[in-house]
C-alpha cells in the first residue's frame, strides 16, 4: 500500500485501497441501492453467512431473505420510517447480529439513493476477550445443559426429571456417542444424592482383574503386589452418591455374580477380605449392546439384567435427531472458537452435508470432527474442507456446493495449488507443473498455501 503523508492524500486515495480498508472492519458493511441490489459488502459476509463477497455482490437482496440467510429482514421497517433503525437478527448458521440500517436520500431530489447497513455479532465483545461464556437460544438450550429441540429427547429429559430423586437403579442403552455419560451425571445432580460422589468407570475398558478390585477394594496381602494396608474400592469411595458402570454388557459372567450381590442386599466383600461392606450408593449403568438379545444367548445373567432394569433409558443415535444436528455443529463451533481464539464459521451448504451423514459415532463423531475443522479450515469452512467419509462416494462436492462457476473453479485452483506446491515446495517448479507464470504461481501459494509453510 502507498504511503500518505497528509489529509489531501488520504482523501484521494483510488477506490482499491478504500475497498481493502473497509474489509478489515470488524462489523459487516452492506450497502443496497434504490433498487435493494447489492452494491457492496465487505469480508465479514463469510463470517455471518459462509458467503464470498463475489456471491453476494450485484444480486437482489430478496434472494438471500428468501433463502433465510437472516431474519426478520430490516428493509421493510427502514423504508416504512425513512429513518435509521436497528434490530436483532438470526443467520442461518445461528449467529446473532445486531444490526442498523440508515437510509441515504439524495440532497437534490430528496429520493432514496442508497441503504447502509452494519451489523455486529451480539457477542462481539465476549469474542474479543476469548471468553468462555458461550450464548445460545434458550428455546433449544435446556437448564440442564442438554442442547435439543428433538422431541423424543426432550422427553427423556423429562423423564430424567421424574425418576431422579426416586433411589433405584437405572439402565442407559443407546450407541456409542449418544451422551450416556452425561445424561447420568445429569440424573445424579438431580437426585438426592448430589451432595455425594459421582463416580464413573468403564467397564470395557480395565481388565475384569482390575476391574474387580477398582470397584470392591482389596484386603491387605489379597495378592501379589498389593498396598499395605489394602485398599478402599469405589464402592465405599461413592458412599452416598452414584456409581456409573458404562458398557455393562462387557464384563464377564462371574463378575456379574459379584455385582448381583451388591444390588440384592447392598453389601459386598473386598478382594481377599472377610468383612462384609455396606454399600450406600446408587448404580446407574449403561451400554451400546442387547443386553436382551444377551440373556436369550446366556452372555448375560437374567436376574442381573432385571436388577438392572428397573427403569430403562433409551437415548436415540444422532441419525434420528435430524433437528440437533445443526444446533449441536452451531454450539461445537462456538466452542472451538472460544478455545482456539479463531473465528470460524460454515459455508452456507456444510450443515446440509451434516444432515445428510449418518454420524456412526454420533455426537461424540461430531464434535471431533468440527475441532478439527476448526483447527485445519480457513475463516469459512467449506465442503471441500470436509473429511472424505461426510461424502458419500457417488456424490460429488459440487452436488451440495452451490451452483456458482467461481466457487467450482476456485476450488479447484485450490486444490491443484495445494497438492503441486506440496509436491515440489518451489514457485518456479509449480509455475512449471501447471503452465503459469511464476508471479501468478506466488500470489496463489500466498493465497492457497499459508498452512503448509
Amino acid at each position: 500500500m502507498n504511503s500518505y503523508s497528509n489529509l489531501t492524500d488520504i482523501l484521494e486515495f483510488d477506490k482499491e485501497v478504500l475497498l481493502n480498508i473497509l474489509n478489515y472492519s470488524s462489523d459487516e458493511i452492506y450497502i443496497l441501492n434504490r433498487n435493494l441490489e447489492i452494491i457492496y459488502v465487505n469480508k465479514m459476509c463469510e463470517q455471518h453467512y459462509g458467503l464470498r463477497q463475489n456471491e453476494i455482490i450485484g444480486k437482489h437482496n430478496d434472494i438471500f431473505l428468501e433463502k433465510g440467510y437472516w431474519t426478520p429482514s430490516i428493509i421493510p421497517i427502514v423504508l416504512e420510517k425513512n429513518n435509521t433503525v436497528t434490530i436483532n437478527q438470526t443467520t442461518h448458521t445461528g449467529k446473532e447480529l445486531v444490526t442498523t440500517a440508515i437510509p441515504i436520500f439524495n440532497p437534490i431530489n430528496k429520493n432514496l439513493d442508497f441503504i447502509f447497513i452494519t451489523s455486529r455479532e451480539k457477542n462481539y465483545i465476549s469474542i474479543i476477550h476469548n471468553s468462555t461464556h458461550e450464548l445460545s437460544s434458550s428455546e433449544h438450550l435446556h437448564s440442564n445443559g442438554f442442547i435439543t429441540c428433538d422431541d423424543e429427547m426432550t422427553n427423556i429429559i423429562d423423564f430424567s426429571k421424574k425418576i431422579a430423586p426416586v433411589d433405584t437403579n437405572i439402565l442407559i442403552q443407546g450407541e456409542s456417542g449418544t451422551g450416556k455419560g452425561v445424561l447420568a451425571k445429569y440424573i445424579h445432580d438431580l437426585s438426592n444424592r448430589k451432595n455425594g460422589p459421582f463416580l464413573a468407570i468403564n467397564c470395557a475398558a480395565i481388565p475384569e482383574e482390575l476391574l474387580e478390585s477398582e470397584l470392591f477394594g482389596y484386603a491387605a496381602g489379597a495378592f501379589t503386589g498389593a498396598l499395605k494396608n489394602g485398599k478402599i474400592g469405589l464402592l465405599e469411595t461413592a458412599n452416598k452418591g452414584t456409581i456409573f458402570l458404562d458398557e455393562i454388557g462387557e464384563i464377564s459372567l462371574k463378575f456379574q455374580a459379584k455385582l448381583l450381590q451388591v444390588l440384592q442386599h447392598r453389601s459386598f466383600f473386598s478382594v481377599g477380605g472377610r468383612e462384609l461392606k455396606m454399600a450406600d450408593v446408587r448404580i446407574i449403568t449403561a451400554t451400546n449392546r442387547n443386553l436382551l438379545e444377551m440373556v436369550k444367548s446366556k452372555q448375560f445373567r437374567e436376574d442381573l439384567f432385571y436388577r438392572l432394569n428397573v427403569i430403562d433409558i433409551q437415548i436415540p443415535p444422532l441419525r434420528k435427531r435430524k433437528k440437533d444436528i445443526p444446533l449441536l455443529a452451531d454450539h461445537f463451533l462456538t466452542k472451538f472458537n472460544h478455545k482456539y481464539k479463531v473465528n470460524r464459521s460454515f459455508s452456507s451448504n456444510v450443515k446440509n452435508a451434516f444432515e445428510v451423514f449418518q454420524w456412526p459415532g454420533n455426537i461424540r463423531q461430531l464434535e471431533n470432527i468440527i475441532e478439527r475443522l476448526v483447527i485445519t479450515s480457513d475463516s469459512v469452512i467449506r465442503l471441500s474442507d470436509l473429511p472424505s467419509q461426510l461424502i458419500p462416494d457417488d456424490q460429488s462436492i459440487s452436488i451440495y456446493e452451490e451452483n456458482s462457476l467461481d466457487n467450482i473453479l476456485e476450488e479447484t485452483e485450490k486444490k491443484m495449488i495445494i497438492e503441486s506446491y506440496k509436491i515440489h515446495k518451489s514457485s518456479r517448479k509449480v509455475a512449471k507443473d501447471l503452465g503459469l507464470s511464476q508471479t501468478k504461481a506466488n500470489k496463489l501459494i500466498r493465497k492457497y498455501c499459508k498452512s503448509e509453510d
